[in-house]
Parts: C-alpha cells; sequence; structure tokens
C-alpha cells in the first residue's frame, strides 16, 4: 500500500492530502525504466569483457589468436635474423671477396632500395593490423631483392675465382730450365755485353746456361704462337701466349717438342737446349713480355724455387757480365 502523503495548510490551519499528478507518476515510471535499462546494459558490458560468460566457441577464437600473435612475433624474429645474416654476407661480398677479385663493390642503395610502382599492399590495408603486416611484407620484399642481388653477385664472384684459377695458370711462374740441369745462371735481364761486338747494349731476357739436349719447360699455361726459326739471331725458338698480356720466348734450341697452336701447361716440355741462331754456347735465352713490353723475368719465378734460391739467383743475374748471345 502506497504512503499517504500530507501538507499543512497554514491559512486553514489544517493537514490536506497531497495527491500525486499523474503525469509526475508516468516520468518518474519512465525515469527508473531509463535507469535499470542503463544499469542491465553497463552490467552486460562489464560481463561481456571478462571470462565469466566466455562460450566454447570463443575461448578456441581466443587461443587461436593468442597463437597467431605467438607466432608472428616468431616470424618477425626470424626475418630480422635472416636480414643480419644477409647483412654480414653483404659485407664480406663488399670488402672481402670483391676486394681480392679487384672488383667494384655493390654500394648498399643498389642492394637494399625499394619496390616503386603501384601500391603492392593495397589488399593488406583496412584490417585492425594494417600497418603492422604492410611493414612485414615490406621487410620480406627488401630482403628477398636483396637476396636476388647477393645471388647474382656470387655468380660474378664465382666466374671471377675461375678467370682467377685461369690467371694464376697463365702467368709464367717458373723457371724455365730445371736448377739440377743447369750450369750456371750465364747472364740476367738488362744492359748486358755482347759477346761478338762487345758493345753493351740491352739484354732482353735471361740465359740459362746447359747441355745441349736439356729439356725447356713451358712457364705457364698457354698457346705455343710460333715454334720456328723466323726471327733473326734467335735460331730456333718458341713463342707462347698465355692470355691477360702475356707471352714468353725461349732461343736457341736445339729441337722443338710442341708446334704452333698447340696448347701446353705449366710443366711441359716444350723443346731442348741448343745453340742455333746468335749463340755462343748452349744455353736458353728466355723472355717475359707483358702487354708488348719486355719484362725482367727475375719477377716471376716464385712457383718453382725457394727463398734462398731465389735471393742466390737474383745475385748472379744482376751481375753486368758478358751475355751468351
Amino acid at each position: 500500500m502506497a504512503k499517504v502523503k500530507y501538507y499543512y495548510d497554514s491559512e486553514k490551519l489544517a493537514f490536506k492530502r497531497i495527491i500525486p499528478k499523474k503525469r509526475k507518476k508516468l516520468g518518474m515510471a519512465l525515469l527508473f525504466l531509463l535507469s535499470a535499462a542503463l544499469f542491465g546494459f553497463l552490467c552486460f558490458f562489464i560481463l561481456a569483457n571478462t571470462s565469466f560468460f566466455e562460450t566454447p566457441k570463443s575461448k578456441l577464437q581466443a587461443r587461436e589468436l593468442e597463437t597467431m600473435k605467438l607466432n608472428y612475433k616468431l616470424l618477425t624474429n626470424k626475418v630480422q635474423l635472416m636480414d643480419e645474416a644477409l647483412t654480414a654476407i653483404e659485407d664480406r661480398d663488399n670488402n672481402l671477396y670483391r676486394v681480392y677479385f679487384n672488383s667494384s663493390p655493390i654500394n648498399e642503395e643498389e642492394r637494399r632500395a625499394g619496390l616503386g610502382g603501384v601500391n603492392r599492399y593495397k589488399d593488406l590495408e583496412g584490417f585492425n593490423n594494417s600497418d603492422l603486416i604492410i611493414n612485414s611484407s615490406k621487410k620480406v620484399d627488401e630482403i628477398m631483392k636483396a637476396l636476388a642481388i647477393q645471388s647474382n653477385s656470387l655468380d660474378d664472384i664465382t666466374k671471377l675465382a675461375k678467370q682467377k684459377e685461369k690467371l694464376l695458370a697463365a702467368i709464367p711462374a717458373i723457371q724455365p730450365v730445371k736448377n739440377e740441369d743447369l750450369r750456371q745462371m750465364a747472364s740476367g735481364f738488362g744492359y748486358r755485353s755482347d759477346p761478338f761486338t762487345k758493345i753493351r747494349k740491352f739484354h732482353k731476357g735471361m740465359d740459362f746456361s746447359a747441355k745441349t739436349g736439356t729439356p725447356i719447360y713451358a712457364t705457364g699455361d698457354g698457346i705455343v704462337r710460333k715454334a720456328d726459326a723466323s726471327l733473326s739471331g734467335y735460331g730456333n725458338h718458341i713463342e707462347i701466349t698465355h692470355g691477360y698480356g702475356y707471352m714468353t720466348l725461349y732461343a736457341h734450341l736445339s729441337k722443338y717438342k710442341v708446334r704452333a697452336g698447340q696448347r701446353v701447361k705449366r710443366g711441359d716440355i716444350i723443346g731442348y737446349v741448343g745453340s742455333t741462331g746468335r749463340s755462343e754456347a748452349p744455353h736458353l735465352h728466355y723472355e717475359v713480355h707483358k702487354n708488348g713490353e719486355v719484362v725482367n723475368p727475375l719477377n716471376f719465378y716464385y712457383g718453382s724455387i725457394s727463398a734462398k734460391e731465389y735471393v742466390l739467383l737474383a745475385k748472379l743475374a744482376n751481375q753486368e757480365n758478358q751475355s751468351l748471345d
């Protein structure tokens, strides 16, 4: 039963009953219902964001979401490790491999340039984590491009290495006559006394004194260009082109063991010591040419003699004596 309320009427000196208006009652009822609705919505919102009313499906989705976040974090770490490993390879490529093979390094802008053109990541926009996904995709694409550039660079290095092997094999790096077969190193490179005119003139090679028939060896890989007596004063001689600007000449031979056009390897016997042409005694006159200019053969004997033997040979070669041709 509702309470009855009164008020005191001072004019009539009596208490009178308060009769509430219907409109006010309706307003109060609506206010109560609105408050109850707001309170209920608030309680629902709070409960909905707790695990109290989670369904099995929502729990499964939550676990899947956490697993995806963990996998994404692991993937990001792997991408970072890949990038660090690639950076190390790029550094070795520029500062070791390319330096060794005298090749220009690849600049950083070329290696890590972005992928231009149309928006490649438009399909990834509009999601909750779009920025994160797009940045990761860009990083992966950048690494893929850098890997392609590095792969091409390593192909170039492989080619340079093969060329380096050919170069090292082509350089005339041994004595043309073995030490045990030598009587003496008769004359070196430079100004010497001519054995016939006694006039001081430039001697273009080195003379190795040995008995007739002593084997003569190719000092580097190459192709026999000549095996004849076409050069005046050289008698029977052989010219070998080695590539990379190198050519060697072997003169005063008693006989040949190769012919023009034949390919030879370092250490192959190409002929035998003699005294043909303008020669005072059996010996081998040996020359090394680089880019059309004669150079001192003494600088190329690192492949067949010891340091002690080299010092002795250099001492003998530098004596300004008489040549044998």
